[in-house]
């Protein structure tokens, strides 16, 4: 955690289905009514230069080997965190992004075996740590049933079958049970707006904020 700044940084992981973009939202949105500037982002994405990396990420035609998946992961990163987070943090402002560098860690290195410590240098080198970070934990089957009522394509990841996406969420669980300072596991079967209270909880417990 980063004690050099006035913003408060607040990132959501979880696999495909976990509600993510929902509990985001409704996080902002809370924030906002209590007179808060934030700024709901995500990734890979969250500025121009960002968001054409996700889609090479995420395209199903272009095969890209897990390091390479990596690599442009925190390129998208470095990017999002000079152009926008840090300067938004700087000025006072809450930073809601949905994924972070977790996911890498998670998908690339539990999911695809990319190196830790190698994921672990390019955090290092990046350098903006999350003050708290929700993991929301889902069921596979109540995932898979989200998913198929998307009703949209499948992405890269969403196409790479249950063990891979067990192997994420082992990652996931790995990730906060080493950082429990940073972390909170939050059951995402929960409805929304629960979700939200007990993140608003988590917040105010975590951070006085």
């Amino acid at each position: 955690m980063s004690h050099n700044r006035s913003g408060l940084f607040i990132t959501l992981e979880g696999g495909e289905g976990a509600g993510k973009s929902t509990a985001a939202q409704g996080l902002a949105d809370l924030f906002r009514a209590e007179g808060r500037e934030v700024i709901a982002t995500r990734e890979p994405g969250g500025t121009k230069g960002a968001e054409a990396i996700r889609a090479l990420l995420l395209a199903t035609d272009t095969p890209l080997a897990p390091m390479a998946q990596t690599m442009l992961h925190f390129a998208a990163r470095a990017d999002h965190v000079e152009a926008l987070i840090r300067p938004a943090l700087a000025r006072g402002a809450i930073v809601i992004c949905d994924r972070y560098y977790d996911s890498t860690m998670a998908y690339q290195s539990y999911g695809q075996g990319v190196d830790i410590g190698a994921i672990a240098s390019l955090i290092r080198l990046i350098n903006l740590h999350p003050d708290i970070t929700f993991f929301l934990d889902v069921p596979a089957d109540v995932a898979q049933t989200r998913l198929a009522a998307r009703g949209a394509a499948s992405d890269r990841y969403e196409r790479q079958g249950a063990d891979f996406m067990a192997r994420v969420a082992h990652g996931f669980r790995a990730i906060a049970t080493a950082e429990p300072g940073r972390c909170m596991i939050i059951d995402a079967t929960a409805q929304p707006q629960d979700l939200v209270a007990q993140m608003r909880r988590g917040i105010a417990a975590r951070t006085g904020r």
